[in-house]
Parts: C-alpha cells; sequence; structure tokens
C-alpha cells in the first residue's frame, strides 16, 4: 500500500508553483523521473489523480485543488518543526546562493564558512553572475538566496540592506600622481558589465562632465578590470575593499577628481514564499560577514 509521505507532497507544491515538473525538479535539485514519481505515488496513496493530464497547460484536477490548501499547511508545519525541533547540525538539505563578483571577491569565504559551522550538513551550492541575472534567477526560483544591486523591487522578495561598498579612482602606478586628475579621463574608464546599475550610473555621469568623447570599457570581471588598470590600459571606479592589497603593492594609484559615483548598495534578497527558516538563516548570516568585513 502506498503511504502519502512530505517528500511527496513538496513534490507537488514544487510543480504547481514552478508550472512543469522540469523547473520543479531544478528547485528541487531532483532528476524528473524522481519528481514524477513522487507525483505518481502520491497519487496512488490519494486515490485519484491530481493534475488533468488532458489539458495542453498543466492544470489542478478538482483533487489536486483540495489537496493545494492542506500541502502548505503541512509544508508550513514541517518548516516550524525544522526552525523550532531539528538540530542545526542534522538538518540536511541543499542551499543554492548566487552572489555578485564584488561579493564573492570580499566576503563570500566567510559566508560559506559561517554557513557551514550552521550547517554542517547542508549542501552549499554557489554561483557568481551580474546582479540582472541573479535576479531573474531569484523570480524563476533557480536559486534560493542573491545577494546583488538591490533592492528587488517585488511583493514576494525580501529584502536584507547590507554595508555599501564605496568606490574610489584608480590609475596604473606609473602615472603622474600630481598631474591634473581630468587627464585620466583621456584614456578608456573600464567599468561594470553593461547591464548593471554602476555602468550606467557611471556611463551617464561620465557624459555629464566630459560629454560622449570618453570611451567606457565594460567588463563582467573586476579582476580584469583591475589588471588592465595595473596595465595602464584605462581607469576605474572600483571597490575600495578590493584594492588594498595592489594599492599597498605600488601596482595601482588612487587619483581624485573631485568626484565619484555612489556607493554600491547590495541586499541579501529571497522570496518570501514558501517561508524557508534556512534561507532566512543564510541571508542574517551573510549580513554577519558584511558587516564583519565592514568593520574590518
Amino acid at each position: 500500500m502506498n503511504r502519502l509521505n512530505l517528500e511527496q507532497l513538496r513534490a507537488f507544491l514544487a510543480v504547481v508553483r514552478f508550472g512543469g515538473v522540469g523547473r520543479a525538479a531544478t528547485a528541487m535539485n531532483l532528476t524528473q523521473p524522481a519528481v514524477t514519481a513522487r507525483i505518481r505515488n502520491l497519487e496512488a496513496a490519494l486515490g485519484g489523480t491530481l493534475f488533468d493530464r488532458a489539458s495542453a497547460r498543466l492544470t489542478l484536477s478538482k483533487r489536486g485543488e483540495r489537496l493545494l490548501s492542506y500541502a502548505r499547511k503541512f509544508e508550513q508545519l514541517s518548516e516550524m518543526v525544522e526552525r523550532d525541533v531539528i538540530d542545526p547540525e542534522g538538518l540536511e538539505r541543499h542551499l543554492r546562493i548566487g552572489v555578485s563578483e564584488t561579493i564573492a571577491q570580499c566576503w563570500l569565504p566567510d559566508l560559506i564558512a559561517r554557513l557551514h559551522r550552521h550547517y554542517p550538513r547542508v549542501e552549499i551550492e554557489f554561483n557568481v553572475d551580474i546582479s540582472l541575472g541573479l535576479r531573474e534567477g531569484l523570480l524563476n526560483r533557480e536559486i534560493d538566496l542573491a545577494v546583488l544591486l538591490g533592492p528587488v523591487s517585488e511583493y514576494s522578495v525580501e529584502n536584507i540592506d547590507l554595508p555599501g561598498f564605496e568606490l574610489a579612482w584608480y590609475a596604473a602606478a606609473d602615472e603622474t600622481a600630481g598631474a591634473d586628475p581630468g587627464d585620466h579621463f583621456r584614456r578608456p574608464v573600464l567599468t561594470y558589465a553593461r547591464n548593471t546599475r554602476p555602468y550606467r550610473e557611471l556611463r551617464d555621469l561620465l557624459f555629464e562632465r566630459f560629454g560622449p568623447e570618453v570611451a567606457v570599457f565594460p567588463s563582467s570581471s573586476l579582476s580584469a578590470c583591475f589588471r588592465l588598470v595595473e596595465a595602464g590600459l584605462g581607469v576605474a571606479a572600483l571597490p575600495r575593499a578590493l584594492a588594498a592589497e595592489p594599492l599597498a603593492a605600488g601596482r595601482i594609484i588612487e587619483f581624485d577628481p573631485g568626484w565619484v559615483p555612489d556607493p554600491l548598495r547590495f541586499t541579501a534578497s529571497y522570496l518570501a514564499e514558501p517561508k524557508s527558516h534556512l534561507v532566512e538563516t543564510a541571508a542574517h548570516l551573510a549580513l554577519e560577514a558584511a558587516l564583519h568585513h565592514a568593520g574590518a
């Protein structure tokens, strides 16, 4: 006799939320056959179909509609047990984190270490992308937590504000530090990737001050920007938090043209539903890591 269990209900909810087995499988870190098997076993346990498979679109049957509210209540109760009863050291889950490169180069290792200490049995998957890609991944439920240039202005998303990153202007160390700072802008300005807010804001500021003459070279790699600055191929407004090592080594200099783009503002963003104590804790651990490095 087939028995109803929580993993079957989770698979059912995932298929409903994502509109199909394929996306549900990705979100649950399972194969499509595994999700299909859970749905079939759940239907067998309930003695009826949950989806109208004759329709071109995925739609719930009457039985599926009745089950949906109960499944959500089971999910909420399971979350409360996970939050209040289960020892974090014994929790076995899969957590998907997406971060901007600025975060990856600054305090991502600290965040991963904090998460692993708190949840030693949780499998942590992380990827680095521009904020636009992270936002889409979060809204498509392909990642659980996004640390990005935020906030994400969607009713379904919770945002935790993180300490900002101040920017400063940098040039190659062999350039004349006492020269007119405006002279630096005769060479290309290296900056963040084209589909990002820092790129757009810097482009507009340069146009206001210098017109269209300044060449702007966007890049998806901050480390590449620093290397190109060191090689004298351009100047850049980059996070001070990442410039300490090349400055101390004498490979770049900081210069002051009298203005600088606004600090980069990041958020730890996650979907409010379904509620997840694991993801909320991860977001607050991201804040702890950010505050630690901001005060270092």
